[in-house]
């Protein structure tokens, strides 16, 4: 299976920003995460097994199988789960197209996504597999993007050309950017059963200095981890990337500045 667009490509780079990204959001993404019941879990859009890590780590009794459609990222997964350690027998990774998955029905008992499916052009069909294969009362996570939440103050004109343009070539991709707002509605469609969304948001101002100026950094690299696609498609020019650098270390040095960006955890059972 070959390797499908990706919004902010496949570099080691990139990979090394996955892992560092995982870390950054770690207290945020799973302060209310509970897996502590499920054997068998499913992890969908494992990648370079960032999210993997973190779960085997906080959950020493599961089992983890990690599916994903490239091949170097499940390369890069596979080596470093490996090297750590209390991972000995507790993953298996495939390569695996999520829409149509090479499982029986009732393998798993629990489901995590996280960050996937504002890649993936079907996401109803993503969550229809994942609810095939889990046995009935087993939970899913899915934690996803909301991008229209994004504020920066000071106002940063060319951080805002280059949001837009980084928003817009994930939906010529076929992706979603806006789609964690819309998780409830999915899971209500699929029968999905007791379902709960919880928005979560990162919002640093001049009461956390520090904390704000680490987060504006950190957001710094991941926008720019997508310039060179939006330059090949031509929706930023260089003089926009080099001004969204500039303006992004700006703010982060701003004694006033505000950071504001929210997300969408949903949970639910089969």
């Amino acid at each position: 299976m070959t390797d499908f667009p990706y919004l902010h490509g496949f570099s080691q780079d990139e990979q090394e920003r996955l892992r560092k990204q995982a870390r950054f959001g770690e207290f945020t993404v799973y302060q209310n995460v509970n897996l502590s019941h499920v054997k068998d879990l499913l992890e969908v859009g494992c990648g370079v097994g960032a999210q993997s890590e973190i779960i085997l780590r906080r959950f020493p009794d599961i089992k983890l199988t990690g599916i994903d459609r490239s091949t170097k990222q499940l390369a890069a997964a596979k080596h470093r789960l490996a090297s750590l350690p209390g991972t000995n027998g507790r993953f298996h990774l495939q390569e695996m197209d999520a829409t149509k998955m090479d499982f029986q029905a009732n393998s798993f008992d629990g489901a995590y996504l996280c960050w996937i499916l504002e890649h993936v052009p079907d996401p109803i069909r993503v969550l229809s597999e994942v609810r095939r294969v889990l046995r009935p009362g087993s939970v899913v996570y899915a934690t996803e993007v909301m991008n229209a939440s994004f504020f920066l103050d000071p106002y940063s004109p060319n951080v805002w050309k280059y949001w837009m343009a980084f928003n817009e070539y994930q939906l010529e991709q076929h992706g979603d950017p806006f789609v964690g707002a819309k998780l409830g509605n999915f899971f209500m469609q699929l029968g999905y059963q007791d379902i709960q969304t919880e928005v979560k948001t990162w919002f640093l101002d001049n009461r956390y200095p520090q904390a704000r100026k680490d987060c504006i950094e950190y957001w710094a690299e991941l926008l720019l981890s997508a310039s060179d696609q939006l330059i090949a498609a031509k929706l930023v020019s260089e003089e926009v990337v080099s001004g969204m650098k500039e303006e992004m270390a700006k703010v982060a040095n701003d004694p006033n500045a505000v950071f504001f960006y929210s997300f969408v955890q949903a949970r639910a059972r089969t």
